[in-house]
């Protein structure tokens, strides 16, 4: 009897997640049940298969509301209904238009309206009214008292008992942003409505025979079903399995032979055999449709990184999907499309951020947008958040919210309204909160997407799945990754700028010359890799410099390592110790040494996690492929993953294996969950750090250009600026005559960004720029004024940065000539017809100083150009060693000085926070810091600046870092501004 219920994803309404709902529906013995939420179908999958799961009638539907106003409620009668519902949330989604009062009938679904006392009989037979038990009075005097073949039972389900109606106003007042008691009934559900058992719906109807006989029609005569057995994605590329498979044979042996040449007898069984299986799982048109997009994107002259399991297929290597020679790395294909898996591997494909989106739109139009969506996903209510929203809920003043936020531990028992925050917020925990966007994920469908879900459209422009990847996946989606990333950008940047600097053309391709390239292997073992893709952070340099990596296999497994997973187990420092004394270690077991010798017994990929479970544990390959999956976040299905790691302990037990060593071969497998890579995956990554590398050691100026032009990496941009100039650039101000929109080079002068510049317009810097093109150089600021439509503030702005330092006129006397020149009401008029000089008038002599124009560059650009951090300093004092210095004076105390570049912060077993600093010498080189809990608690940092750092010189594997006992900020030269 219940056509209208809610789960949580009533986005801040519904109180009731999808499995809590129907187990309240099974306790009361309820047969069929509807799930309406409002205004989506976020839930519909997961709900038929838990209905299903539990001999419930799974019935789909949908609540339309415009904001708070309930209008009725859509009742599918089969997929086909649903699917109209889908489609008409959707075009109401994607034309941000409110629904209508009264719409269109539809053929497959039934629209139950309010009762609402004087209304026109419905001409339409899927058109009904719906009556509460609070209505039944009203009947009587309304146009439906003496027929009621159109009524049916209306009785809401939104919690499950009356804490759940608590939690629900809660949510109300969060979702319309007031105080919990400014709420308005309208905002809110009626406290009746929880799920009760069927007699006592029916009692109040027992004298409405002909309402409940209708409802049980309508139950009757609804229901939908899915197909979570099959692979939804589009079947075919060509129009039919047969052709797809010929095109994709074509295309793999003429990658075969432009990857490998005409006689590589194991390069071409590896294609036949791969493409059995591709067949053999009906893959094809997955493999068919990546290429397609591929070649799109080469078409245009995009740079893509292919990466994720499906790097392990040599058929992916020759359709250029990826840059990674499985057979070079010794992948093995058949652990990730074996005969027991029913998904295909996934391609994560990466762009530069600003080609992402012309692929996106490719696939949109290639494939159809009725087929075609990006993948949703879900954000929920979590940790800190929750305090916030409901700080406010409950008219708490901002700075006790900031204490509940930064100090929940301690402020919840603070008084009735701290603990009343506290217990909502556990009971809210992991709610869904907003619908988003999968960070790259693209679904191209077989059916029409609207038979599985509505499609709502973010602010990104194009239509998103209501429901996220893991739900996806279990209706029989595999999506396609389409990532972007800042590396490959200035990677293709790069190129460009070296050939229009240097006129040498690049191909970034090249990657086998660049693996076997001494200067680019040199580099990579002294850890130069500022700017480098995924090798720049402190601790990849640090790990690089360990491991004295100097090769393309090291740096592949480097990437990995270099997870939290490996460091967490301790395996990280084993590794490295196991690289460099091979002889001095023992294997866990002889199976260890079978299957992970290439990694000294560390497991290191995903790979390695597989072959333990599979060879140590005597996991089948499916079920080590689930863990693999579980490790990398990619499946939820917590009940599985527990049986699977219930056989894995009863499996070792069978075997013989002492406790002990399980326990520690699982701590080692368990460590990884979240965080591990396939061994494909780090040598996609290894690839693209070639790239890097290689361009970064013979064009470092260009490079570090590009880097800056893409405003992406680990460090800030004044970092990269430092880099370059440490590789031999002149860093100028920027200057109006010489310097573009973005960053640009000349020969070995590197111009800083208009774009840089704190609050100068777009327009204007487009608009320079723009003018020197057509009509040559500036002579002078009245030249420059006359010819760019500009006002006083935006001209003051670029006098202060010094961008007419070639008038070789001081800042103070252009200020007051611009003052001359342009009025604060009008802006300067470009060519004007009748022009007349201004008067000139003799200037006193007006003082300027470094120091001043130092501080300028730093409220306008955010660092020094024309002195460093250290020239601004009150001391003269650099410390009495530099970086250079510091592996001379392992185990001596020393005073350096440094400023200030990043800090990784680390919480230690007894929840201490200790900290990882990374700093700049006066020379511009790099050094650590580790600060301990006590260290800290005595001498935290003070945000950015420079610093005079008291501590003895460690090392590790002959990487030294300086473990801090003090450190105190030093004080800079006054500003003569504020004088």
């Amino acid at each position: 009897m219940y056509l209208n219920t809610h789960s949580y994803y009533s986005l801040r309404y519904g109180t009731l997640a999808i499995d809590k709902l129907v187990k309240l529906a099974q306790e009361r013995n309820i047969r069929a049940l509807a799930l309406t939420d409002i205004n989506n179908s976020t839930g519909m999958i997961d709900f038929v298969r838990i209905c299903k799961e539990n001999e419930i009638k799974p019935i789909g539907g949908i609540e339309f509301r415009n904001g708070n106003e309930f209008l009725y409620t859509g009742i599918a009668k089969n997929n086909e209904g649903m699917r109209e519902l889908n489609e008409f949330v959707t075009w109401h989604n994607l034309n941000k238009s409110d629904y209508p009062a009264r719409p269109k009938p539809f053929e497959h679904a039934y629209l139950v309206y309010p009762f609402r006392g004087k209304q026109t009989i419905l001409p339409d037979d899927h058109e009904f009214i719906g009556v509460r038990k609070s209505d039944l009075m009203k009947l009587y005097s309304s146009d439906f008292s003496k027929d009621h073949s159109r009524l049916l039972i209306h009785h809401p389900v939104t919690f499950g008992d009356e804490k759940g109606y608590d939690i629900h106003q809660n949510l109300r007042a969060i979702d319309n942003n007031i105080l919990l008691s400014k709420l308005k009934p309208e905002m809110l559900a009626h406290e009746s409505e929880w799920m009760m058992e069927t007699d006592q719906l029916l009692k109040p109807f027992r004298d409405f025979p002909q309402i409940i006989k209708n409802t049980e029609r309508i139950l009757g005569d609804c229901g939908i079903d899915y197909d979570y057995r099959t692979f939804k994605n589009k079947k075919t590329f060509t129009g039919n399995k047969a052709d797809d498979q010929k095109l994709l044979t074509k295309l793999a042996y003429e990658g075969l032979e432009y990857r490998y040449g005409k006689n590589n007898k194991e390069a071409g069984r590896r294609v036949e055999n791969e493409l059995n299986i591709i067949f053999n799982l009906g893959f094809a048109s997955y493999f068919l449709i990546t290429w397609d997009i591929i070649h799109y994107s080469m078409s245009r002259g995009f740079y893509h990184v292919g990466r994720g399991s499906g790097a392990n297929s040599v058929v992916a290597y020759c359709l250029k999907i990826t840059d990674v020679d499985p057979i070079d790395l010794d992948l093995y294909f058949e652990r990730f499309i074996n005969p027991k898996r029913t998904s295909p591997p996934d391609f994560d494909i990466d762009y530069s951020w600003r080609e992402r989106e012309d692929v996106q739109d490719y696939i949109f139009k290639r494939y159809g947008e009725k087929h075609t969506a990006l993948l949703g996903a879900t954000s929920t209510f979590k940790g800190k958040s929750i305090f916030r929203e409901l700080g406010k809920v409950y008219g708490l003043p901002k700075q006790e919210i900031d204490a509940l936020v930064d100090n929940p531990e301690t402020e919840v028992d603070k008084n009735e309204i701290t603990r009343k925050i506290y217990e909502i917020s556990q009971e809210v925990l992991d709610f869904p909160n907003l619908r988003s966007i999968h960070a790259g994920g693209i679904l191209i469908s077989e059916e029409p997407l609207s038979y599985y879900t509505a499609l709502d459209l973010p602010p990104k422009g194009f239509p998103t799945t209501q429901w996220d990847m893991y739900v996806a996946e279990d209706i029989g989606f595999e999506k396609l990754d389409i990532l972007s990333q800042r590396g490959i950008g200035h990677i293709r940047d790069a190129a460009d700028i070296i050939l229009q600097n240097r006129g040498i053309k690049v191909d970034v391709h090249e990657v086998d010359k660049f693996k076997n390239d001494k200067k680019v292997k040199g580099q990579l073992k002294k850890g130069e890799t500022i700017g480098c893709f995924y090798i720049e952070s402190p601790a990849m340099r640090g790990l690089l410099k360990k491991l004295h990596c100097d090769n393309y296999l090291s740096l592949v497994a480097a990437s990995s390592i270099i997870r939290p997973g490996v460091a967490k187990s301790g395996m990280m420092r084993q590794y490295i110790h196991r690289f460099h004394h091979p002889d001095d270690f023992e294997y866990l077991h002889p199976i260890m040494r079978d299957q992970l010798e290439e990694t000294y017994g560390v497991m290191v990929y995903q790979e390695d996690v597989i072959k333990v479970c599979h060879h140590f544990a005597g996991l089948d390959l499916a079920d080590a492929d689930v863990l693999r999956r579980a490790m990398s976040g990619k499946f939820r299905g917590h009940e599985e993953m527990k049986r699977i790691v219930d056989k894995f302990f009863s499996n070792c037990k069978e075997r013989g294996y002492p406790d002990e060593l399980t326990n520690e071969i699982w701590r080692q497998i368990d460590s990884f969950a979240g965080y591990s890579f396939s061994k494909a995956h780090s040598a996609s990554y290894a690839v693209e750090s070639f790239q890097s590398l290689f361009l970064k050691a013979y064009f470092p100026l260009e490079f570090m250009t590009a880097v800056i032009n893409n405003f992406g990496g680990f460090y800030h941009t004044w970092v990269y600026f430092n880099e370059a100039r440490r590789q031999g650039a002149n860093i100028k101000l920027p200057c109006i005559n010489n310097s573009t929109y973005a960053t640009r080079i000349i020969g070995k002068d590197i111009y800083v960004g208009f774009v840089h510049i704190a609050n100068l317009e777009n327009k204007v810097a487009i608009r320079i720029e723009e003018e020197r093109n057509h009509n040559g150089d500036f002579v002078d600021l009245e030249d420059f004024i006359r010819r760019v439509p500009i006002g006083i503030e935006q001209l003051i702005i670029l006098i202060k940065i010094d961008a007419f330092r070639f008038t070789v006129s001081t800042k103070q006397e252009l200020l007051w000539e611009s003052h001359m020149l342009v009025s604060k009401e009008k802006k300067s008029v470009q060519n004007a017809l009748f022009y007349s000089k201004p008067k000139t008038f003799t200037l006193p002599q007006l003082e300027t100083s470094l120091i001043e124009n130092a501080y300028d560059e730093i409220e306008l650009i955010g660092f020094p150009v024309t002195m460093t951090h250290f020239d601004m300093l009150k001391t003269s004092f650099r410390g009495e060693i530099l970086a250079k210095d510091m592996i001379q004076f392992v185990g001596k105390k020393v005073r350096m000085v440094g400023n200030l570049v990043t800090i990784k912060y680390v919480k230690t077993v007894k929840k201490e926070w200790m900290h990882f600093g990374t700093f700049l010498d006066a020379t511009g080189e790099f050094f650590d810091s580790v600060h301990f809990p006590k260290s800290l608690q005595n001498y935290p940092f003070k945000g950015k600046g420079v610093y005079l750092i008291l501590g003895e010189v460690t090392e590790e594997f002959e990487f030294p870092s300086l473990t801090v006992e003090k450190l105190a900020k030093l004080p800079l030269k006054g500003d003569p501004r504020e004088a």
